[in-house]
């Protein structure tokens, strides 16, 4: 029970250091920051992003695998998939979809970029004490 505490109070430590990384007051300015770290390396990128790691650590680890963590993992791959899209349309290819131009100038509200915490911790506390 204690080592299980431990690995949520990790998970919300993780998803604020991923929201800081990340945070930005309009989504253009996420994919530019974004983009800076796919230019230094994709390998990068992907580090960005430790939550998703852990989790496969974890899900690894305790030997759970479940449709919570399932879902936490789809979500997670998702997520960075259409970053690393947008990601090519803005700064590589420098052609957006016309269709996600209205979302680049989207402002973002400061407490909007901790929202995993509220969706993925819940699910990963579900995903451990559901057996």
């Amino acid at each position: 029970m204690n080592e299980l505490i431990q690995i949520i109070i990790l998970m919300i430590a993780l998803e604020i250091i991923e929201a800081n990384f990340q945070k930005a007051p309009t989504v253009s300015m996420i994919i530019d920051k974004l983009c800076g770290y796919y230019q230094r390396s994709v390998f990068l990128l992907f580090l960005v992003h430790p939550t998703l790691y852990f989790i496969l650590f974890i899900s690894i680890f305790t030997k759970i695998i479940n449709i919570y963590i399932i879902i936490i993992i789809l979500i997670k791959v998702f997520d960075i998939f259409f970053k690393i899209e947008m990601i090519q349309q803005k700064c590589i290819r420098k052609k957006i979809d016309i269709e996600l131009l209205p979302l680049l100038d989207m402002p973002i509200a400061p407490l909007m970029s901790y929202f995993g915490i509220l969706i993925y911790v819940p699910l990963l506390i579900l995903g451990l004490f559901a057996q």
